[in-house]
């Protein structure tokens, strides 16, 4: 299941919400303002970082310069703590499933999460030799399929 790390003002995560929906991907979201962040959230997107928290946090963010932090400076537990009582300074969105992160919103990133089988769909292969199916219709079919389940 894909969960998407939010705010409700952050407009790259109501777009990156809206693409979920319209492919009908099913996903948990996580306000990071209406539902704590644990270690083991933090943990998880660590694990799918290439860069640490280079990659989730934004070290440019309001109260970073208020309390003149530098995360060189900080253990990891540290800042694990800071990001669980400041949540704000997570970049946003952060979207998981399994090892795939995004962070942000990207119109084509976004589709490393389109389902197993549209992909199947839109890779046409269960089709016959020779042919091919454009986006479009590979997505009509798996709308069909969802809906007739």
């Amino acid at each position: 299941m894909i969960t998407i790390y939010t705010t409700p003002s952050c407009s790259s995560c109501r777009k990156a919400k809206k693409w979920l929906d319209e492919h009908r991907v099913p996903y948990q979201e996580k306000n990071l303002f209406n539902h704590p962040i644990s270690i083991k959230d933090i943990d998880l997107m660590l694990e799918n970082a290439e860069n640490g928290f280079e990659d989730i946090i934004s070290t440019r963010s309001k109260i970073f310069k208020e309390m003149s932090l530098d995360v060189e400076d900080m253990k990891i537990s540290e800042l694990k703590q800071f990001i669980i009582d400041y949540p704000s300074v997570l970049k946003r969105p952060i979207i998981i499933d399994g090892e795939k992160m995004q962070v942000g919103y990207n119109d084509e990133e976004i589709r490393v999460f389109i389902p197993k089988r549209l992909r199947d769909l839109i890779m046409c292969v269960d089709c016959p030799s020779g042919e091919t199916r454009d986006y479009q219709t590979a997505l009509e079919r798996y709308f069909e399929e969802i809906h007739s389940e």
